[in-house]
């Protein structure tokens, strides 16, 4: 059926703003096509649309399948040359995760048409398709818009999805059901014109309570936690609002900015919040033009005074509160009756599904169950079924999570027997949800264009390792949680886990070999209450050995209720970099090839065509013993952070820069001096003005943190600000050695 086609039949049905924007989308995609837009508009006006550009040269997906013949019918060996020569992923806004059961069989329509039938959740609720072509996606907006669901700012500088507790509404816990803020806040940013002029994206969230990690309040820009108050003699509605909070390659943790607003003024005081960040956020430099930076750069009460000063001549909006009107009329109801469940056999299976997928709801007779999906993925022909098996059981109550599952919510106790057969008909009855074996990762290498390694890969490897042990783990160790991310940017949520990985690479001899930076201590609990602190970097297929070892030890040596976080602090940074240490080192390519592969990949080992430039090749194991110096003080760095010697820490991390950028320089001109000025002045003509130092996605930012803290000498040093400079010297360092290795390669391609 042509665009037009879908056009006409569907413009009844689809919002008008909504289809307008979709013809203007159109629109400007005929202007590109015939030269008229420039690229970086377009490129803007596309991700706002929620379309992205997607990895094409990874070979093969996780489950086998040729991605490259997915994008390439014919020639697999050149890359694309514009977005019309390759399909790229298309992400779907699912406000606070809710869906009903048309929406869900939309989406796997959609995901048969447009995409290759699968369809992969997200950490923040979203749903994205793969492989999907630009031409198709006016039509794939068209058909979403006509069941109320909209690609607008999926992507770019813009409001994301909002997310919300999957919970909302049925957890035991809650101050009240956030569902209807979520969805008030969301309809009145979308397309507003105080958010359309940011330097990056922002993200909000809320959360019916402060102890869970349903909403992850504590990482988002802007973070809102249900509470009712006693305001007058009245138990007033309203939450604890927080800004600033970020994970990324530099996490932040956010910011009360105020303990209570009332609902009458979440929007307009959300709105301020934006409208500050608008005027005073970054523009020119991308890598501090999150809200975080300019909250660490103005202070939490200085941005506070301004979003008071910003609320006394703010415009008023009669949306601010005539959502209220509708608060008394919103419903989240059963489909059936609530029945005790009965005794009596079950089904092969049922009681082990039952400990892990199940919560009982705060209303009695009523269960919310979990749908465990492997890596996030479930197949279009799932997603159909689920979604009568949910008409059956729930309506339309199914969510989706932030851990990549759905919940059906509302379901009978008398039905879980009946609706587990169901569920294990169509595959989607797995235990193990909220365990151990339920692991996290983003796209990695599958499909994402920043990914280093493979995290879907060794998430997977880890899964099967863990799944088939899982009935002999300790109970205190089934309750751990494992993230992993391609790359630094934190995507898979690696910061908030007990045992986080993000993908880098080592050069060993004269191969790059995957391997996976540890991080490690994170908190899942109190909405993402604190960060992990990174330990070493393990070459990737030593991961799901090292996962044994840490948790075997953790066994060992717990002490009562100890928990992993805090057995992981009182041994501190050095005893446990000596766990670490046996699986640190990477047997020679002739002992073991298989370490110069990746999971889920063949083919040998490769950071891609990322640089072009030349090194002296005798010189590559003396740039290893250098940067082992710079590594060292950030280790140390770390080390000083536990003991709250902040000043010293920022100093170590400082200086571990400072001997990165000298182990570089040194393989250009070997008398550098230990003078700071002057490695700083060398690395930046040498490296970064020459943009050796750049990769084709980071673009020169990991040098920034270098310049920015060696013009930094007056600054009061306090926990956020030797966190941050302790994160971006461990950034700098990784980018040091991907340096290091394009140059080696550029230099062994020559000399062939």
């Amino acid at each position: 059926m042509s665009a037009r086609t879908w056009k006409n039949l569907l413009a009844d049905q689809m919002p008008e703003g909504w289809a307008h924007e979709i013809d203007q989308f159109e629109a400007q995609m005929e202007l590109k096509k015939l030269g008229k837009l420039e690229d970086k508009i377009f490129a803007e006006t596309r991700l706002r649309r929620g379309a992205y550009g997607q990895r094409y040269d990874n070979g093969q997906r996780h489950d086998g399948v040729d991605t490259r013949q997915l994008a390439f019918p014919g020639d697999h060996t050149k890359g694309p040359e514009t977005v019309w020569d390759a399909p790229g992923m298309h992400r779907i806004k699912i406000p606070y995760g809710g869906m009903s059961n048309e929406q869900m069989n939309v989406l796997a329509d959609l995901a048969d048409d447009y995409s290759d039938g699968i369809l992969h959740i997200t950490t923040r609720q979203d749903i994205q398709l793969h492989f999907v072509h630009i031409e198709d996606t006016p039509d794939l907006m068209r058909r979403l818009a006509a069941v109320g669901i909209t690609t607008r700012e999926a992507c770019g500088n813009s409001v994301r999805n909002i997310t919300g507790c999957p919970l909302a509404g049925v957890c035991r816990d809650e101050a009240f059901d956030i569902s209807p803020y979520a969805k008030a806040l969301m309809h009145f940013f979308l397309g507003h014109p105080d958010v359309q002029d940011f330097g990056r994206k922002f993200k909000p969230a809320f959360s019916g309570c402060a102890q869970h990690a349903c909403g992850l309040t504590n990482m988002h820009d802007l973070g809102l936690i249900a509470k009712i108050k006693d305001v007058d003699g009245k138990p007033t509605r309203g939450f604890a609002m927080y800004i600033g909070g970020g994970l990324g390659a530099v996490p932040h943790e956010a910011k009360l900015l105020f303990d209570f607003v009332t609902e009458e003024e979440l929007l307009p005081v959300s709105q301020c919040v934006a409208r500050v960040y608008t005027r005073l956020g970054e523009k020119r430099n991308r890598n501090r033009a999150r809200i975080k930076f300019l909250v660490a750069k103005l202070g939490i009460d200085e941005y506070r005074r301004l979003v008071e000063e910003e609320r006394k001549v703010v415009p008023h909006d009669d949306r601010w509160t005539a959502y209220l009107k509708e608060l008394p009329h919103y419903e989240d109801s059963p489909l059936k009756d609530a029945v005790q469940l009965s005794a009596g056999a079950k089904p092969d299976g049922f009681e082990d599904w039952v400990r892990t997928n199940v919560y009982k709801q705060r209303q009695s007779g009523y269960v919310v169950v979990t749908i465990n999906l492997p890596l996030g993925d479930a197949t279009s022909d799932q997603f159909r079924k689920l979604a009568d098996v949910a008409a059956e059981y729930v309506g339309d109550s199914v969510r989706t999570t932030v851990e990549q599952n759905l919940v059906l919510r509302w379901v009978s106790e008398a039905d879980l027997p009946s609706l587990y057969l169901r569920l294990k008909d169509i595959h989607l009855a797995t235990p193990g949800a909220g365990t151990i074996v339920d692991i996290t990762a983003c796209p990695g290498t599958d499909t994402c264009k920043l990914g280093i390694a493979a995290s879907r890969g060794v998430a997977g490897e880890l899964r099967s390792h863990l799944t088939a042990k899982r009935d002999t783990l300790p109970d205190s160790v089934k309750g751990l949680k494992i993230k992993a991310s391609g790359c630094f940017n934190s995507c898979g949520q690696h910061h908030l886990s007990d045992l986080g990985f993000y993908g880098n690479s080592r050069k060993v001899g004269n191969y790059a070999v995957p391997h996976f930076q540890v991080v490690l201590g994170g908190q899942w609990e109190e909405n993402g209450g604190a960060y992990g602190m990174m330990m070493g970097a393990v070459p990737s297929k030593r991961i799901p050995e090292l996962v044994d070892s840490l948790t075997d030890t953790f066994v060992q040596q717990r002490e009562g209720d100890e928990s992993f976080r805090q057995w992981i602090a009182r041994l501190g940074k050095k005893e446990v970099r000596e766990l670490l240490k046996p699986f640190m080192t990477v047997p020679s390519y002739g002992e073991d090839p298989s370490f110069y592969t990746d999971w889920g990949d063949a083919r040998e080992f490769t950071l891609g065509d990322m640089g072009v430039g030349e090194c002296a090749g005798e010189v590559v194991s003396m740039f290893s013993m250098e940067i082992s110096k710079a590594e060292s003080e950030a280790f140390d760095a770390q080390v000083a952070f536990d003991d709250e010697d902040y000043a010293g820490a920022d100093a170590l991390a400082y200086k571990g820069m400072v001997l990165a950028a000298q182990a570089l320089v040194r393989t250009q001109f070997w008398d550098i001096s230990n003078d700071a000025d002057q490695i700083v002045d060398e690395f930046r003509k040498r490296f970064f003005d020459t943009e050796l130092f750049y990769d084709r996605y980071a673009k020169g930012k990991f040098a920034q943190y270098l310049f920015d803290r060696h013009e930094r000498d007056d600054v009061e040093v306090e926990r956020d600000t030797a966190r941050s400079t302790i994160e971006e010297t461990n950034l700098f360092i990784e980018a040091t050695h991907a340096c290091e290795a394009r140059l080696t390669a550029s230099t062994a391609e020559v000399l062939k």
